[in-house]
C-alpha cells in the first residue's frame, strides 16, 4: 500500500454533518422564498434547479458546470434568469447562511483535517461541484474549517464534471498531477464517494451521515467515524 500524499474530502455528509434531505428542503425553501416576489413561481424554481442541477451532473466536460446549469436555467427563464443572477448571488450571501441552522457540527473533522496538514499531507476539498463558489466556501466555515487548508476546492467555476462520474476525479488528479495510489478519498456517499477506488484511489467510507442508495456491502471498505479514520490514518501516513 501506497503512503499517503494527498487525502480528498468530501463536505456534505462528510466534513459537514447533514441529512441531505433536510438540507435541500431548507435550501430551496429560502431560495424561493427570495425570489417569488421576482416572478419566479416557487416549484417551477426548484423543478428549473433541479434540471440545472441534472445537466451538471451528467455534465460531459465540453464546459463548465456553471455555464451548463445557465445554459438550462437560460433555456426556462430566457434573458430574465440569465439577467437576474445578482439575486442568486444575493441569496448565497444573505438568506443561504441560515441554511446552517439544519447542518450539524464535528469538531473532529477540524482535528483531522489539522493532523493532515500538520503532517504535511496535502488536501483536496472534493465536493460534489454543483453549487458557486460562494456557496462552498460557506459551508466550509460552517464546518469550522478554513478555504485556505485545502489546496484546491471543486466547485462549479472550475469543474466540468459531476460525482458520480469517474471523470470527475479524473480531472482532479490531472490538474493536481496527482499520483491516485498515494492518493485517499474519504467520503460518505457510496455511489458518489467510493468510486475513485476504480482510478486506484485508496478510500475511506465515513459512517456517521452514511449514504448507501443501491444498499451495497460495505464490508468491502474502510469505514467507521472519525476516530475510525485517525486509526486508519495511522496505517497509511
Amino acid at each position: 500500500m501506497a503512503k499517503i500524499k494527498t487525502v480528498l474530502f468530501d463536505l456534505d455528509g462528510t466534513l459537514l454533518p447533514m441529512d441531505q434531505d433536510v438540507f435541500v428542503k431548507s435550501y430551496f425553501g429560502l431560495l424561493a422564498k427570495l425570489l417569488a416576489p421576482h416572478g419566479y413561481e416557487p416549484k417551477k424554481l426548484i423543478d428549473s434547479i433541479w434540471q440545472g442541477t441534472k445537466a451538471m451532473v451528467t455534465n460531459n466536460g465540453e464546459m463548465l458546470n456553471a455555464d451548463r446549469f445557465w445554459q438550462v436555467f437560460g433555456e426556462i427563464y430566457g434573458e430574465k434568469g440569465l439577467n437576474d443572477t445578482p439575486l442568486f448571488e444575493k441569496f448565497y450571501r444573505e438568506d443561504f447562511q441560515k441554511v446552517k441552522d439544519v447542518c450539524g457540527f464535528n469538531g473532529k473533522a477540524g482535528e483531522v483535517v489539522k493532523r493532515l496538514k500538520d503532517a504535511g499531507v496535502n488536501l483536496v476539498l472534493a465536493t460534489n461541484p454543483i453549487f458557486p463558489e460562494i456557496a462552498t466556501l460557506s459551508r466550509i466555515g460552517w464546518a469550522g474549517l478554513d478555504p485556505k487548508d485545502f489546496s484546491f476546492i471543486t466547485v462549479y467555476e472550475n469543474s466540468s464534471f459531476c460525482k458520480p462520474n469517474r471523470k470527475y476525479y479524473q480531472e482532479i488528479i490531472e490538474k493536481l498531477s496527482l499520483d491516485p495510489s498515494s492518493c485517499l478519498m474519504v467520503g460518505n456517499d457510496i455511489d458518489e464517494d467510493m468510486v475513485c477506488k476504480d482510478l486506484g484511489m485508496q478510500v475511506f467510507l465515513l459512517t456517521d451521515c452514511l449514504i448507501n442508495k443501491q444498499n451495497v456491502d460495505i464490508s468491502v471498505y474502510e469505514k467507521g467515524d472519525f476516530d475510525k479514520l485517525n486509526e486508519y490514518l495511522d496505517t497509511v501516513l
